[in-house]
């Protein structure tokens, strides 16, 4: 769980979020759900947060069955398809959830 000053304090990361999920035509819930998991497992260093903000974003749309592939997202939030592949399925088990095994 996070706090209401960590929301203050990444606002500028949630902001980046919003503007993904908006290129990206995602569902008010999926943005929602990205944003939770953002919140929950926001990374120190910098270089590590738009991988995690894409990832993110990924993972919330699975969750609100507002799928989108991990080049689009990657395309959209501006880092590679291996960086969402190698976060998305920890943020899952990190929020207690289990990533599809497809």
């Amino acid at each position: 769980m996070y706090s209401a000053r960590e929301r203050v304090e990444h606002e500028a990361w949630l902001t980046e979020l919003e503007t993904i999920g908006t290129e990206l035509e995602l569902s008010a819930e999926a943005i929602s759900c990205a944003t939770e998991l953002f919140l929950a497992d926001v990374p120190d260093s910098d270089r590590s947060k738009r991988a995690v903000l894409a990832a993110s974003c990924y993972a919330g749309a699975l969750i609100a069955g507002d799928g989108r592939t991990q080049g689009a997202v990657a395309d959209a939030a501006d880092v590679s398809r291996l960086s969402i592949q190698q976060r998305w399925k920890d943020l899952l088990e990190d929020a207690g959830l289990e990533p599809p095994r497809w």
